[in-house]
């Protein structure tokens, strides 16, 4: 199967039982460097923090640490939770990538902490820690000081975000809601909506995004990108795991735990009463298995959302099972292999 449309990656930067955070790291540049060469459109790191299991608290760090070990692959956050920075501080740190990495940077925007309320308070020191009521304010900051479009009267018309350089991060907006589509549309951004977290939502939110968009300096048409859980495999067990895994990982995190399951972990998961219970559930959530069945459901995702590009998520401690898969889908969806320098 073949398909026009881009093919990205959404890594958590995972951290394995048994792994330090260096090598976890490492995992993730092999990551993005096979991925780099296969023809992979993006690589996004996530924003998380206070969670002992994942190495993504820090993305705009990361994101230079990935640009500088690839080649072609644009690399960028998915995304950088506004509410937990100053909107100019944040400007200042994707122009400084920009000019690190000119048109290979990526900016998307969330309004969620990314993590739990006593974190986003510490991260905050606010009153309103726990809340987003001045989001939409934020982001107005943040995209004038990258346009540097501020009207000749306001108090920050004379505030530059530096360094000035001459191409910017493409900017857009994350969401797991209504509420993140319908943002997008109104300032003509980019809608990037997680089906991974919210599938029965995806749909209908992406399609209202569409009907509403208002076209802007940021974009004169709508755009939507959508992120699936996929991981393509010859291997029925490696498939099961994967989506174990995924069910596994959120009950835990629900309980109050941020480790990652190990795959001995995960495996004894699969065993239990509960995960008999919710295993029919993961079907339209988790596409897991034969690399051609995975590549079609994905593409049938992008058609019911008439999503212009597909995120794959693979979260697994099973890292060659993840790097396998990347080949394989790569091979199902048409990717055209790259040169990339050693």
């Amino acid at each position: 199967m073949s398909a026009p449309r881009p093919l990205s990656l959404l890594d958590f930067v995972d951290i394995p039982h048994g792994l330090t955070a260096s090598e976890a790291m490492a995992r993730t540049v092999r990551t993005a460097q096979a991925a780099d060469r296969l023809g992979y459109h993006r690589y996004w790191i996530s924003e998380h923090h206070s969670f002992v299991g994942l190495a993504s608290s820090s993305p705009e760090i990361l994101i230079s640490h990935i640009a500088g070990a690839t080649s072609a692959i644009r690399v960028g956050a998915a995304g950088i939770m506004l509410p937990n920075h100053a909107p100019l501080k944040v400007a200042e740190w994707f122009r400084t990538l920009e000019m690190l990495h000119p048109g290979r940077i990526d900016l998307g925007l969330g309004r969620a902490p990314g993590t739990d309320q006593v974190t986003a308070f510490a991260l905050r020191h606010s009153r309103d820690a726990t809340g987003v009521p001045d989001f939409p304010q934020q982001a107005a900051e943040l995209i004038a000081f990258l346009t540097d479009s501020w009207p000749a009267d306001h108090p920050f018309a004379k505030v530059v975000a530096t360094p000035v350089v001459d191409t910017q991060p493409e900017l857009l907006m994350l969401g797991s809601s209504g509420w993140g589509s319908a943002f997008a549309a109104a300032n003509g951004m980019t809608s990037v909506f997680a089906h991974h977290m919210s599938p029965d939502l995806a749909v209908d939110a992406l399609r209202a995004y569409r009907r509403d968009f208002q076209p802007s300096e940021l974009g004169s048409t709508p755009r939507v990108i959508v992120s699936a859980l996929a991981l393509a495999t010859h291997d029925p067990d490696v498939a099961e795991d994967f989506r174990a895994g995924w069910a596994l990982s959120m009950r835990n995190i629900r309980r109050g735990d941020t480790t990652r399951p190990t795959v001995q972990d995960i495996r004894a998961f699969r065993l239990s009463a509960e995960y008999a219970g919710i295993a029919a559930g993961l079907a339209g959530r988790a596409f897991a298995g034969d690399p051609a069945t995975v590549a079609q459901q994905l593409a049938s995702l992008a058609d019911a959302a008439d999503a212009d590009e597909i995120t794959v998520v693979a979260p697994t401690p099973d890292h060659e099972a993840k790097l396998a898969s990347l080949e394989l889908l790569a091979k199902e969806w048409g990717l055209v292999s790259r040169r990339v320098r050693p």
